[in-house]
């Protein structure tokens, strides 16, 4: 299939470290893929990591050839994809589409703060536990940044031990109330399958037909 677009690859990790996943099982379906570095917690805090793939998007964009820019991820980098999709690389509306698979979106829900009370990655990225009104827990929060209209694709499994499968459909309830399309697959099996499990890829063409030229 010809290049129909470039996808800038956000990793998980939890944003302390690299996870195995890295998206080339999204190749195939026409998708030129760059890869994003980010710092991790451990060299700085929030907001560090979008200001690095902001950068990133920059660079994808400049040697992208005019094809359109879509941002994706997984886990933690599915939260950074989501926040580049509705923030923009430099204004909203500047990318394509975004792809998020089982993101955490929301560090204030009740089931996240009791899923991960004794270890929340989100202490992490902000250098402190993320608290009401804390300007900084409030920019991370991707549901605070809602209204530009990009069509996201989000995936998420039922069983997930790591990020409840809640925050995704939160989001996709915030996202349809702002007028964002968005296309949501809840499936079987916990956090991270295999992208390339067949209905992962089977929903992620069928939403790509939707944003990007056929052909």
């Amino acid at each position: 299939m010809a290049e129909r677009a470039t996808l800038l690859w956000i990793h998980g990790g939890g944003w302390r470290a690299r996870d195995h996943e890295d998206g080339a099982a999204l190749a195939p379906l026409g998708l030129r893929l760059v890869a994003a570095r980010y710092r991790f917690v451990d060299e700085a805090h929030w907001p560090a990591q979008l200001d690095d793939v902001r950068a990133a998007a920059r660079s994808a964009r400049r040697a992208g050839g005019g094809l359109p820019l879509l941002v994706g991820g997984d886990s933690a980098g599915a939260t950074l994809a989501l926040h580049l999709a509705l923030r923009g690389v430099d204004r909203p509306g500047d990318v394509t589409a975004g792809l998020a698979y089982w993101g955490a979106v929301d560090p204030l829900a009740d089931d996240w703060r009791r899923l991960r009370a004794a270890d929340d990655p989100w202490a992490g990225l902000l250098g402190h536990p993320p608290v009401p009104g804390d300007p900084a827990t409030v920019d991370s929060t991707v549901t605070t940044h809602l209204g530009g209209g990009t069509p996201l694709l989000l995936v998420h499994g039922r069983d997930d031990r790591s990020v409840p499968v809640s925050q995704t459909l939160t989001l996709t309830e915030a996202l349809l109330a702002a007028g964002h399309p968005v296309h949501t697959w809840i499936t079987h099996g916990g956090h991270a399958p295999a992208l390339s499990r067949p209905d992962l890829l089977a929903v992620t063409a069928a939403f790509l037909d939707t944003v990007l030229p056929v052909g």
